[in-house]
Protein backbone atom coordinates (compact mmCIF):
# COMPACT_ATOMS: atom_id res chain seq x y z
CA UNK A 1 0.00 0.00 0.00
CA UNK A 2 1.49 3.48 -1.03
CA UNK A 3 4.13 1.29 -2.43
CA UNK A 4 5.71 -0.04 0.88
CA UNK A 5 5.22 -3.45 2.39
CA UNK A 6 3.73 -3.41 5.97
CA UNK A 7 3.18 -6.06 8.09
CA UNK A 8 1.92 -6.77 11.96
CA UNK A 9 1.57 -9.21 14.27
CA UNK A 10 -1.91 -10.56 14.85
CA UNK A 11 -0.91 -11.89 18.39
CA UNK A 12 -3.17 -15.06 18.31
CA UNK A 13 -2.64 -18.58 18.99
CA UNK A 14 -5.61 -19.66 16.80
CA UNK A 15 -5.44 -19.82 12.77
CA UNK A 16 -8.84 -19.05 12.96
CA UNK A 17 -8.74 -15.74 15.22
CA UNK A 18 -5.70 -14.89 12.76
CA UNK A 19 -7.42 -15.05 9.96
CA UNK A 20 -9.89 -12.89 11.34
CA UNK A 21 -7.56 -10.68 12.70
CA UNK A 22 -5.88 -9.93 9.52
CA UNK A 23 -9.05 -9.58 7.83
CA UNK A 24 -10.17 -6.56 10.06
CA UNK A 25 -6.47 -5.10 9.78
CA UNK A 26 -6.30 -5.08 6.09
CA UNK A 27 -10.06 -3.22 5.37
CA UNK A 28 -8.84 -0.89 8.43
CA UNK A 29 -5.84 0.07 6.20
CA UNK A 30 -7.61 0.24 2.64
CA UNK A 31 -10.21 2.61 4.61
CA UNK A 32 -7.63 4.69 5.87
CA UNK A 33 -5.99 4.64 1.99
CA UNK A 34 -9.02 5.63 0.78
CA UNK A 35 -9.40 8.89 2.73
CA UNK A 36 -6.01 9.45 2.22
CA UNK A 37 -5.25 8.84 6.56
CA UNK A 38 -2.41 6.51 5.66
CA UNK A 39 0.46 8.04 6.51
CA UNK A 40 3.24 8.24 3.74
CA UNK A 41 6.51 6.76 4.50
CA UNK A 42 8.86 8.34 1.74
CA UNK A 43 11.90 9.95 3.43
CA UNK A 44 13.64 13.61 2.25
CA UNK A 45 16.42 11.41 0.92
CA UNK A 46 13.96 9.62 -1.37
CA UNK A 47 12.48 12.65 -2.49
CA UNK A 48 15.57 15.01 -3.17
CA UNK A 49 16.96 11.59 -4.99
CA UNK A 50 13.84 12.83 -7.58
CA UNK A 51 13.53 16.50 -7.33
CA UNK A 52 17.22 16.37 -8.73
CA UNK A 53 16.53 13.95 -11.89
CA UNK A 54 13.33 16.08 -12.86
CA UNK A 55 15.00 18.92 -12.16
CA UNK A 56 18.43 18.20 -14.75
CA UNK A 57 15.70 16.91 -17.05
CA UNK A 58 13.48 19.56 -17.33
CA UNK A 59 15.93 22.50 -17.20
CA UNK A 60 18.48 21.09 -19.69
CA UNK A 61 19.87 23.68 -22.21
CA UNK A 62 18.22 26.11 -20.08
CA UNK A 63 20.04 26.81 -16.95
CA UNK A 64 23.51 27.15 -16.04
CA UNK A 65 25.27 23.57 -15.67
CA UNK A 66 26.20 25.53 -12.03
CA UNK A 67 22.70 25.98 -11.03
CA UNK A 68 22.07 21.76 -11.02
CA UNK A 69 25.53 21.62 -9.12
CA UNK A 70 24.58 24.12 -6.32
CA UNK A 71 21.37 22.05 -5.52
CA UNK A 72 23.52 18.78 -5.68
CA UNK A 73 25.71 19.99 -3.26
CA UNK A 74 23.24 21.41 -0.41
CA UNK A 75 21.54 18.02 -0.80
CA UNK A 76 24.43 16.18 -0.74
CA UNK A 77 26.29 18.13 2.69
CA UNK A 78 23.74 19.95 4.41
CA UNK A 79 20.07 18.43 3.52
CA UNK A 80 20.40 15.34 3.52
CA UNK A 81 23.06 14.74 6.75
CA UNK A 82 19.48 16.58 8.42
CA UNK A 83 16.84 15.65 7.02
CA UNK A 84 17.32 12.73 4.95
CA UNK A 85 15.87 9.80 7.06
CA UNK A 86 12.74 12.08 8.19
CA UNK A 87 9.56 11.03 7.05
CA UNK A 88 8.22 13.93 4.34
CA UNK A 89 5.44 14.39 6.70
CA UNK A 90 7.68 14.96 9.64
CA UNK A 91 8.93 18.04 7.93
CA UNK A 92 7.31 20.86 9.87
CA UNK A 93 7.94 24.37 10.29
CA UNK A 94 9.57 23.56 13.33
CA UNK A 95 11.97 21.02 11.93
CA UNK A 96 13.24 23.48 9.18
CA UNK A 97 13.98 26.74 11.83
CA UNK A 98 15.89 23.55 14.10
CA UNK A 99 17.37 23.33 10.33
CA UNK A 100 18.17 27.28 10.29
CA UNK A 101 19.82 27.22 13.54
CA UNK A 102 22.25 24.22 13.59
CA UNK A 103 23.82 25.85 10.51
CA UNK A 104 24.16 28.88 11.84
CA UNK A 105 26.29 27.34 15.13
CA UNK A 106 28.12 25.19 12.95
CA UNK A 107 31.43 26.99 11.05
CA UNK A 108 33.48 26.64 8.05
CA UNK A 109 37.33 28.16 8.26
CA UNK A 110 36.16 29.54 11.84
CA UNK A 111 33.20 31.28 10.83
CA UNK A 112 29.62 30.92 10.60
CA UNK A 113 27.72 30.36 6.71
CA UNK A 114 26.27 33.43 5.46
CA UNK A 115 22.58 34.18 5.99
CA UNK A 116 22.28 34.29 2.11
CA UNK A 117 24.23 31.11 1.57
CA UNK A 118 21.07 29.35 4.54
CA UNK A 119 18.65 30.85 1.94
CA UNK A 120 20.15 29.09 -0.96
CA UNK A 121 19.65 25.78 0.83
CA UNK A 122 16.05 26.77 2.28
CA UNK A 123 15.30 27.05 -1.94
CA UNK A 124 16.82 23.91 -2.67
CA UNK A 125 14.96 22.65 0.17
CA UNK A 126 11.56 24.39 -1.05
CA UNK A 127 12.08 22.88 -4.18
CA UNK A 128 12.64 19.48 -2.97
CA UNK A 129 9.03 19.36 -0.98
CA UNK A 130 7.13 21.14 -3.83
CA UNK A 131 8.19 17.90 -6.52
CA UNK A 132 7.11 15.70 -2.73
CA UNK A 133 3.76 17.64 -3.06
CA UNK A 134 3.40 17.36 -6.74
CA UNK A 135 3.70 13.71 -6.67
CA UNK A 136 1.18 13.20 -3.93
CA UNK A 137 3.69 12.01 -0.93
CA UNK A 138 3.16 15.21 0.70
CA UNK A 139 -0.37 16.71 1.58
CA UNK A 140 1.06 20.36 2.14
CA UNK A 141 4.22 22.47 2.01
CA UNK A 142 5.27 23.73 5.89
CA UNK A 143 5.43 27.82 6.42
CA UNK A 144 9.52 28.08 5.39
CA UNK A 145 9.70 31.76 6.69
CA UNK A 146 12.21 32.79 9.40
CA UNK A 147 10.33 33.82 12.03
CA UNK A 148 12.16 36.84 13.11
CA UNK A 149 13.02 38.54 9.99
CA UNK A 150 9.57 39.44 7.88
CA UNK A 151 11.77 42.67 7.62
CA UNK A 152 15.59 42.70 6.49
CA UNK A 153 17.45 46.07 6.22
CA UNK A 154 17.81 47.84 2.96
CA UNK A 155 21.46 47.24 1.92
CA UNK A 156 23.23 48.94 -1.25
CA UNK A 157 25.65 47.12 -3.44
CA UNK A 158 29.04 48.24 -3.48
CA UNK A 159 29.65 50.72 -5.64
CA UNK A 160 32.80 53.09 -6.81
CA UNK A 161 31.77 56.52 -6.39
CA UNK A 162 32.64 59.07 -8.95
CA UNK A 163 35.81 60.10 -7.38
CA UNK A 164 36.89 56.16 -6.21
CA UNK A 165 36.21 55.61 -10.01
CA UNK A 166 38.70 58.26 -10.97
CA UNK A 167 41.25 56.83 -8.35
CA UNK A 168 40.27 53.15 -9.80
CA UNK A 169 41.08 54.09 -13.40
CA UNK A 170 44.14 56.24 -12.96
CA UNK A 171 45.82 52.98 -10.71
CA UNK A 172 44.90 50.47 -13.58
CA UNK A 173 46.53 52.95 -16.19
CA UNK A 174 49.87 53.49 -14.06
CA UNK A 175 49.61 49.67 -13.81
CA UNK A 176 50.20 49.77 -17.38
CA UNK A 177 53.64 51.70 -16.88
CA UNK A 178 54.74 49.52 -14.40
CA UNK A 179 54.45 46.52 -16.47
CA UNK A 180 58.15 45.81 -18.09
CA UNK A 181 57.36 42.01 -19.18
CA UNK A 182 55.39 42.31 -22.34
CA UNK A 183 53.01 39.64 -21.38
CA UNK A 184 52.30 41.43 -18.29
CA UNK A 185 52.21 44.77 -20.02
CA UNK A 186 49.34 43.04 -22.23
CA UNK A 187 46.76 42.11 -19.40
CA UNK A 188 47.70 45.42 -17.38
CA UNK A 189 46.20 46.86 -20.92
CA UNK A 190 43.58 44.59 -20.78
CA UNK A 191 42.37 45.45 -17.31
CA UNK A 192 42.31 49.43 -17.91
CA UNK A 193 40.18 48.40 -20.69
CA UNK A 194 37.92 46.56 -19.42
CA UNK A 195 37.26 48.47 -15.87
CA UNK A 196 36.83 51.33 -18.46
CA UNK A 197 34.30 49.14 -20.72
CA UNK A 198 32.72 47.39 -17.92
CA UNK A 199 31.68 50.85 -16.01
CA UNK A 200 30.24 52.35 -19.46
CA UNK A 201 28.29 49.60 -20.62
CA UNK A 202 27.20 48.18 -16.89
CA UNK A 203 27.69 44.38 -18.12
CA UNK A 204 27.82 41.84 -15.49
CA UNK A 205 31.32 39.98 -15.37
CA UNK A 206 30.26 36.58 -16.58
CA UNK A 207 28.68 38.34 -19.32
CA UNK A 208 32.04 40.19 -20.20
CA UNK A 209 33.61 36.99 -20.06
CA UNK A 210 31.65 35.49 -22.97
CA UNK A 211 31.67 38.84 -25.23
CA UNK A 212 32.75 38.45 -28.96
CA UNK A 213 34.34 41.07 -30.48
CA UNK A 214 31.32 40.35 -33.21
CA UNK A 215 28.85 40.95 -30.77
CA UNK A 216 29.96 44.99 -30.53
CA UNK A 217 29.51 47.35 -32.81
CA UNK A 218 30.40 51.00 -32.78
CA UNK A 219 27.47 53.26 -34.41
CA UNK A 220 26.35 56.15 -34.51
CA UNK A 221 23.42 56.94 -32.11
CA UNK A 222 20.29 58.79 -34.21
CA UNK A 223 18.99 60.14 -30.66
CA UNK A 224 21.75 61.56 -29.22
CA UNK A 225 24.42 62.00 -32.49
CA UNK A 226 27.01 60.30 -30.55
CA UNK A 227 29.47 57.19 -31.06
CA UNK A 228 28.67 54.29 -28.91
CA UNK A 229 28.74 50.73 -28.95
CA UNK A 230 26.26 48.37 -29.75
CA UNK A 231 26.09 45.34 -27.78
CA UNK A 232 24.82 42.13 -28.61
CA UNK A 233 24.96 40.21 -25.12
CA UNK A 234 24.27 36.87 -23.87
CA UNK A 235 24.34 36.10 -20.15
CA UNK A 236 22.08 34.61 -17.58
CA UNK A 237 18.70 36.21 -18.92
CA UNK A 238 19.64 34.53 -22.72
CA UNK A 239 20.29 37.00 -24.98
CA UNK A 240 20.00 40.80 -24.39
CA UNK A 241 21.13 44.12 -25.96
CA UNK A 242 23.17 46.83 -24.18
CA UNK A 243 24.10 50.86 -25.32
CA UNK A 244 27.09 51.63 -24.43
CA UNK A 245 27.81 55.58 -22.87
CA UNK A 246 30.70 57.10 -24.96
CA UNK A 247 33.47 56.04 -22.78
CA UNK A 248 33.40 52.38 -24.18
CA UNK A 249 34.30 53.30 -27.16
CA UNK A 250 38.02 54.35 -27.13
CA UNK A 251 38.53 51.01 -24.93
CA UNK A 252 37.16 48.85 -27.39
CA UNK A 253 38.89 50.64 -30.13
CA UNK A 254 41.82 50.03 -28.53
CA UNK A 255 41.38 46.43 -27.66
CA UNK A 256 41.31 45.99 -31.48
CA UNK A 257 44.30 47.65 -32.64
CA UNK A 258 46.03 45.69 -29.85
CA UNK A 259 44.83 42.34 -30.37
CA UNK A 260 43.86 42.04 -34.12
CA UNK A 261 41.16 39.46 -33.33
CA UNK A 262 38.84 37.43 -35.67
CA UNK A 263 35.12 37.72 -34.95
CA UNK A 264 34.72 34.81 -32.32
CA UNK A 265 37.90 35.85 -30.33
CA UNK A 266 36.45 36.83 -27.20
CA UNK A 267 37.24 40.44 -25.83
CA UNK A 268 38.31 39.29 -22.45
CA UNK A 269 39.83 35.65 -22.86
CA UNK A 270 41.42 36.60 -18.78
CA UNK A 271 38.91 36.82 -16.04
CA UNK A 272 42.00 39.01 -14.49
CA UNK A 273 40.25 38.85 -10.65
CA UNK A 274 43.98 38.36 -9.53
CA UNK A 275 45.31 41.42 -10.71
CA UNK A 276 42.18 43.51 -9.80
CA UNK A 277 42.33 42.48 -6.30
CA UNK A 278 45.69 43.58 -5.97
CA UNK A 279 45.11 46.97 -7.31
CA UNK A 280 42.18 47.58 -5.38
CA UNK A 281 43.82 46.54 -2.15
CA UNK A 282 46.55 48.85 -3.26
CA UNK A 283 44.24 51.74 -2.97
CA UNK A 284 42.80 50.94 -0.50
CA UNK A 285 39.22 50.49 -2.41
CA UNK A 286 38.81 46.89 -1.33
CA UNK A 287 35.64 47.32 1.09
CA UNK A 288 33.45 50.55 0.97
CA UNK A 289 32.12 52.26 4.26
CA UNK A 290 30.13 49.82 5.20
CA UNK A 291 32.30 46.71 4.91
CA UNK A 292 30.97 45.71 1.34
CA UNK A 293 33.78 44.07 -0.76
CA UNK A 294 34.13 45.39 -4.27
CA UNK A 295 34.98 42.82 -7.25
CA UNK A 296 34.54 43.59 -11.15
CA UNK A 297 30.60 43.33 -10.38
CA UNK A 298 30.90 46.37 -8.68
CA UNK A 299 31.38 48.32 -11.78
CA UNK A 300 28.38 47.13 -13.23
CA UNK A 301 26.71 48.71 -9.84
CA UNK A 302 28.85 51.98 -10.50
CA UNK A 303 27.61 52.26 -14.13
CA UNK A 304 23.73 52.02 -12.97
CA UNK A 305 24.59 54.43 -9.91
CA UNK A 306 26.21 56.97 -12.55
CA UNK A 307 23.38 56.81 -14.64
CA UNK A 308 20.83 57.38 -11.57
CA UNK A 309 23.33 60.61 -10.66
CA UNK A 310 22.77 61.57 -14.21
CA UNK A 311 19.27 61.69 -14.22
CA UNK A 312 18.68 58.78 -16.71
CA UNK A 313 14.70 57.11 -16.76
CA UNK A 314 15.18 54.12 -14.51
CA UNK A 315 13.10 51.93 -16.76
CA UNK A 316 15.79 52.68 -19.86
CA UNK A 317 18.86 51.89 -17.24
CA UNK A 318 16.53 48.59 -16.46
CA UNK A 319 16.43 47.56 -19.66
CA UNK A 320 19.34 48.68 -21.03
CA UNK A 321 21.16 46.21 -18.15
CA UNK A 322 18.51 43.54 -17.90
CA UNK A 323 17.16 43.87 -15.15
CA UNK A 324 14.38 44.99 -13.24
CA UNK A 325 13.42 47.89 -12.31
CA UNK A 326 12.36 46.79 -8.44
CA UNK A 327 15.76 45.65 -8.41
CA UNK A 328 17.34 49.13 -8.89
CA UNK A 329 15.02 50.76 -7.01
CA UNK A 330 16.04 48.49 -3.99
CA UNK A 331 19.52 48.43 -4.40
CA UNK A 332 20.82 51.67 -5.97
CA UNK A 333 18.14 54.37 -5.76
CA UNK A 334 17.92 53.85 -1.94
CA UNK A 335 21.56 55.47 -1.19
CA UNK A 336 21.55 58.12 -3.77
CA UNK A 337 20.63 61.73 -2.96
CA UNK A 338 19.80 62.79 -5.96
CA UNK A 339 17.07 60.38 -6.57
CA UNK A 340 15.27 62.90 -3.25
CA UNK A 341 13.57 65.66 -5.33
CA UNK A 342 13.77 69.01 -2.77
CA UNK A 343 11.55 70.64 -4.16
CA UNK A 344 8.71 67.55 -3.92
CA UNK A 345 9.72 66.99 -0.29
CA UNK A 346 10.08 70.94 0.80
CA UNK A 347 6.52 71.86 0.41
CA UNK A 348 5.00 74.28 2.55
CA UNK A 349 0.96 75.20 3.07
CA UNK A 350 0.28 78.35 1.66
CA UNK A 351 -1.01 80.28 4.80
CA UNK A 352 -4.36 82.22 5.13
CA UNK A 353 -3.57 86.50 5.33
CA UNK A 354 -4.38 88.14 8.33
Amino acid sequence: MNSKNRRTSTKEESLRLAKEFAEDWYLTLRGKQARGELPNDRTFAFAAEKFLVEFEADTLGERNPKCLKNHQNHVRLHLSPFFGRMRLAEISTTTIQEYRLARMQSSYRGKPPAAATIQKEIVTLRMTLKAAVRHGWLSHMPDMSAPYRSTSKVSHRAWFSPDEYKQLYTATRANIRAMVNSKHRHLAEQLHDKVLFMANTGIRPDEANWLEYRDVEIVEDDATGETILEIEVRGKRGVGYCKSTTGAVRPYERMVERNQPEPTDRLFPADHKKQFNRILEEQGLKFDRQGNRRTLYSLRHSYISFRLLEGADIYQIAKNCRTSVEMIEKHYAVHLKNSLDAAAINVRKPRPAK
